[in-house]
């Protein structure tokens, strides 16, 4: 989802006079209206985190210029987060979309984490059917990759850590 989101606010804000400056965290961020966008709240030689209050879009850094104001950004504080909100929606309809029985899930590091087993999106639990046994987990524990592999967002020592809990019945209801 991180790769989406950079790939969408690359695209929307590309006409952007480049500034290679570097920013310090905490920084303000001004829109093309001249008003804050957001403070910066991460960033490396790539990209910049900036909080919006709303949501922490990342702006690669060669979308950040001089503005009249400060650093800035081709776009105003409503527009970024609208654009991260189309962004996560078209997320969360991909990766809702991808789960159903007998998908083969990834963990986050990449390794096999099992298949999907039972799956109710609308009480938001879904069996994981690991090689540890079954762990339940909620879809927002799901992504799919920019490679349209369907990702649990816990690492495989996670998944059996929390199969071995559920084995021995000290955490109900599995890795939540």
């Amino acid at each position: 989802m991180k790769n989406a989101k950079l790939a969408l606010i690359a695209t929307l804000l590309a006409s952007a006079p480049a500034m290679a400056s570097a920013q310090e965290v905490g920084s303000t961020i001004y829109g093309n209206d001249g008003n804050p966008v957001g403070t910066v709240e991460q960033m490396n030689e790539q990209v910049i985190i900036v909080d919006t209050g709303k949501h922490k879009a990342p702006v690669p850094v060669t979308l950040i210029f001089e503005g009249e104001s400060g650093p800035a950004v081709n776009a105003t504080k409503d527009q970024v987060d609208a654009m991260m909100d189309q962004q996560i929606a078209e997320a969360n309809t991909k990766r809702d979309a991808s789960l159903v029985k007998g998908a083969a899930v990834q963990s986050i590091n990449g390794n096999p984490a099992g298949t999907l087993g039972d799956v109710d999106l609308a009480a938001d639990v879904i069996t994981l059917d690991s090689p540890d046994g079954p762990i339940i987990l909620k879809k927002e524990y799901f992504a799919v990759s920019p490679e349209g592999q369907l990702t649990a967002l816990v690492t495989r020592e996670q998944i059996a850590s929390a199969a071995a809990s559920r084995k021995a019945g000290s955490a109900p209801g599995g890795a939540q």
